[in-house]
């Protein structure tokens, strides 16, 4: 540790935010990063801990979310590198469990700060925005391609079936193990729920080709608008391939079927978020079109999704953005019964959110509120919905019924899991622990295995699923 009084010298001070009257304006990411000497600063807090709770996920106290950090990331380590200026150091040290660190420096919720120690009695480590400024400098500086360059080669060749954060780090970790990789992906581009899942300002789709594009140099292979079992039979693809990993998500998406889900307005959040990501996408930096002027937007769900989607919609020029959430409203502040180190489960105030308040929706969110009912027109189009306040139960608390105007109502209630088709292709029907399954040249990785979850999960399982592909591949070259 460079500084051991540098939790005391320094405060937090987070990557600011643009201002919300110039950021909703644009899909230009949001954050400002700090300058160099700032960051080494924030990086100089950290307390080199006898024992670092940061870089160890768990589920303290059987709570519903992981703290600390499921991959196993080296964090005071870099975070010395970081301070003492050893940046290419940093890069290594960070690169040894994370291969696409740029993404979650990003959209990450940061349990690894949650269960820092400095967050006991203050406020944890910058370690997210820490995690940002090292591998940005390395792409500035070309580190990273050698990174993933392999020693030696194999003749092994290994298929991965979708391209977002578990199948980039499977063939990340496999391509440095000297296996030959092919990533299969049904969309028009790569990165799955990197490219069209997380808007433009939150996640810079320059960020995601960048890796895709140093992935490439490296020599893994990608193949888009494919999809397996349409455009190529899952039997051609594990007679060519020595092992396959599904990794196509938990992308079937929670649906509300209630009377009036055919009317047209009722979407699904991940729909509507590719669609305008495809439109940010082909503009480039010209200015969207208001194509939600003066419409009455209404989101059902209260997580990461439905913050995207409001602050989505505010740039799109909403009359009215009305936010809607089953669940209770969560305390301002820890209880005594969701201790430290337990993921603080506490209220926050989304940047989508911000930005809709200061747009002029007050009474933004809707807590304990459940929609009834989607009530259309004449020509089957939206335009309100029936909603009823519901007590701790769920159930309908009577005399609290209400209508509200909705001309585009977006489903952001999170996914069930991944589809099945995919498993009934490949014949698999048991998927074990360490993502192997009962058709021993499929593996199964991220949220496909485990349903949706964070993208440091999705990397973690990516990078074991390689490592434990290796390792049975190597056992067939000592047979």
């Amino acid at each position: 540790m460079a500084d051991p009084f540098g939790f005391l010298k320094y405060k937090r001070k987070d990557n600011p935010y643009r201002s919300v009257a110039e950021r909703v304006l644009d899909f230009k990411e949001l954050q400002v990063p700090l300058d160099v000497e700032e960051r080494q600063e924030q990086a100089a807090r950290c307390m080199g801990c006898g024992i670092p709770f940061c870089h160890e996920g768990d589920f303290y106290g059987g709570g519903r979310a992981v703290s600390g950090c499921p991959n196993d990331n080296l964090i005071p380590e870099w975070n010395d590198l970081v301070y003492r200026g050893e940046f290419k150091k940093a890069f290594e040290r960070l690169a040894r469990t994370n291969p696409i660190p740029e993404m979650t420096g990003r959209v990450c919720p940061a349990p690894c700060e949650k269960s820092c120690t400095e967050a006991l009695n203050g406020e944890g480590v910058t370690i997210h925005d820490n995690e940002r400024f090292i591998i940005d400098n390395a792409f500035e500086n070309g580190w990273v391609a050698d990174s993933g360059r392999p020693k030696e080669r194999t003749d092994f060749r290994v298929a991965i079936v979708g391209s977002g954060p578990a199948g980039l780090s499977a063939a990340w970790r496999l391509n440095q193990l000297g296996h030959n990789v092919t990533i299969f992906e049904r969309a028009d581009r790569f990165g799955g729920l990197l490219m069209y899942g997380i808007p433009n300002m939150k996640l810079d789709k320059d960020i995601v080709e960048r890796r895709i594009d140093v992935m490439k140099e490296i020599g893994i292979e990608f193949v888009a608008n494919t999809e397996i079992g349409r455009d190529i039979a899952y039997e051609t693809l594990t007679a060519d391939y020595d092992r396959v990993i599904v990794a196509t998500g938990a992308s079937v998406p929670r649906d509300l079927q209630i009377p009036g889900r055919e009317l047209n307005g009722v979407k699904f959040a991940v729909d509507f978020l590719t669609d305008v990501t495809k439109v940010v996408l082909a503009n480039g930096d010209k200015k969207m079109r208001q194509s939600l002027k003066g419409k009455h937007v209404v989101v059902i769900g209260g997580g990461d999704t439905g913050n995207d989607c409001i602050g989505t919609a505010v740039r799109l020029g909403a009359a009215s953005v009305t936010q809607l959430e089953i669940t209770p409203q969560l305390p301002n502040q820890r209880t005594e019964s969701n201790p430290w180190p337990e993921y603080p489960m506490v209220g926050r105030e989304g940047y989508g959110q911000e930005e809709a308040i200061a747009a002029g929706n007050i009474n933004l969110t809707r807590y304990a509120t459940s929609t009834t009912e989607f009530i259309g027109a004449e020509r089957g189009q939206l335009i309100a919905i029936n909603t009823v306040k519901v007590g701790p139960d769920f159930k309908p608390v009577e005399g609290t019924e209400e209508t509200l105007k909705a001309d585009l109502v977006l489903l952001a209630m999170g996914f069930t899991g991944a589809e099945q088709s995919v498993f009934q292709g490949f014949g698999v029907n048991q998927i074990f622990d360490d993502n192997t399954t009962d058709n021993e040249k499929v593996y199964v990785s991220g949220d496909a295995k485990r349903g949706p979850s964070l993208v440091i999960w999705a990397i973690r399982e990516g990078r074991k699923t390689a490592e434990k592909i290796d390792e049975t591949l190597r056992v067939l070259v000592t047979q």
